[in-house]
């Protein structure tokens, strides 16, 4: 007949020890903290991601810039393929005209397929650089929800982890109890002298 007495650990009664009391108020503190502080710790950490993100987005798409561009060659000694963003690209030379009448040529990554000829949008930074496009908004919110719940996560882990922590320096210290309580106790049980 084991009948669980609930809330034994606040109550007054003579079995109860420190370390119990210890371990009722951290069950109490980690579900508060679990509940409350480690979403909150998310959202504010997305907060600051999403403005940090929307910064990055607004000054690549200041300092980038859009060209058409004709396929002029491919580089021979460019690895055949490489996968970017769920596509095949290639190395190629490209030429485009600046809007002062001037050509200008690179090697940029071209999707797969392309040839000698057809035209292809590049990105280029400030420097003339060939870069990747500015972030959209679907990056940044990606960025902003990957931010908050890597936040709440790890929040969540550091309170478990000195959850761990505490409950076993209370079983430490209520085996330790034990220990004096029995030596006090046990030579009235056996009848030895300590």
């Amino acid at each position: 007949m084991g009948t669980r007495v609930r809330g034994w650990r606040w109550r007054r009664n003579p079995l109860r020890r420190r370390s119990d009391v210890v371990e009722a108020w951290t069950v109490l503190a980690v579900a508060v903290l679990l509940f409350l502080g480690a979403p909150l710790l998310g959202a504010a950490s997305a907060w600051w991601a999403h403005g940090q993100a929307q910064e990055t987005a607004a000054a690549q798409r200041a300092d980038r810039h859009r060209v058409s561009a004709a396929v002029v060659g491919r580089s021979p000694d460019a690895l055949p393929s490489v996968n970017t963003g769920g596509q095949h690209s290639y190395r190629a030379t490209v030429r485009w005209s600046e809007p002062d009448g001037a050509e200008r040529t690179t090697m940029a990554r071209v999707p797969a397929g392309t040839r000698h000829g057809d035209v292809v949008d590049l990105w280029l930074d400030s420097r003339g650089r060939n870069v990747l496009p500015p972030m959209g908004d679907s990056a940044v919110w990606q960025h902003t929800v990957t931010i908050g719940v890597c936040g709440t996560v790890g929040a969540a882990l550091v309170v478990l982890l000195g959850n761990c922590v505490v409950r076993r320096a209370a079983l430490r210290h209520r085996l330790a109890e034990w220990e004096r309580e029995w030596a006090r106790t046990e030579p009235q049980w056996t009848h030895r002298r300590a």
